[in-house]
């Protein structure tokens, strides 16, 4: 029972971290070091990937009536050349521009940061470097702007700061949210435009590490009772978290995470020095 424990833990811990801005990844290594996990598969990286599942399911279902609705527009876009000023044309064809540069990233350099840049050292790190580009970002960032004033030379912009969430401790939505606020974007609408701009990332990524993980040559043994217990786990801690934070950021700051990052560097800092 107890790996069965940890998978629900692990998963809670996906799915209100990869929302919430204080980095999915890096807590997906933070949690067994610091409880002294050591099971093979719940460590792992595959394990990792596959939580992903639940929170492409949260953002899938939470967005479900926006990509209703942008998923038809885009198709249109095409088929009349033309936006013909529907925002939501537009708007679907930004999120594609936005997805390339970390899309290309992703598929260029995953290897090495999932073998090279994944240690908790490179963790605390990370944590207090997006600390400071949030705090900056929401010190300075601009309150004039909603979705529908991405462009798309900002939706690249957007789209390439999203890469760096490859390396644990950033925060997908950390510096996505960061780099949508030095763009002027207000925090809900940066929060927005991140989940949406995240779903067809992650939605690649589940596909492009799934297939690699169950294929013929994958040659992985996959437990299905903690997986599914994870990725439900994921799904529901990952459907709070996106209603939580987009109704927190409607009066709130980010100082709060900004807070919490520096804490838990601090955290992971001490315990290692002990150990």
């Amino acid at each position: 029972m107890e790996i069965y424990l940890q998978a629900v833990i692990m998963g809670i811990a996906q799915g209100l971290t990869e929302f919430l801005p204080i980095s999915s990844s890096g807590h997906l290594i933070i949690i067994p070091f610091l409880f002294g996990w050591n099971d093979p598969y719940i460590t792992s990286l595959n394990f990792s990937v596959l939580l992903n599942i639940g929170t492409l399911a949260a953002l899938l279902i939470y967005f479900a009536a926006d990509w209703r609705r942008l998923i038809p527009a885009g198709l249109a876009a095409i088929r009349d050349r033309s936006f013909h000023d529907d925002p939501d044309r537009k708007l679907a064809w930004l999120l594609l521009v936005a997805s390339i540069p970390a899309a290309l990233a992703g598929f260029l350099f995953s290897g090495f940061f999932e073998t090279t840049v994944h240690g908790i050292g490179v963790v605390a790190v990370m944590l207090v470097i997006g600390a400071g580009i949030m705090w900056a970002a929401d010190r300075w960032g601009g309150q004039a702007k909603g979705v529908g004033d991405v462009s798309f030379p900002m939706a690249v912009g957007l789209g390439a700061a999203q890469a760096l969430a490859l390396i644990p401790g950033i925060s997908r939505s950390g510096i996505s949210i960061s780099a949508a606020r030095f763009a002027g974007l207000d925090r809900e609408s940066a929060a927005r435009f991140s989940f949406l701009m995240a779903t067809p990332i992650v939605f690649g990524a589940v596909l492009f590490e799934s297939r690699k993980l169950f294929g013929a040559d994958g040659g992985t043994d996959v437990p299905l009772g903690p997986l599914i217990a994870g990725t439900f786990a994921s799904f529901v801690a990952g459907v709070l978290a996106i209603r939580v934070l987009l109704g927190y950021l409607r009066g709130h700051s980010l100082m709060i995470f900004v807070a919490y990052r520096l804490v838990l560097a601090a955290i992971i800092v001490v315990v290692w020095l002990a150990r």
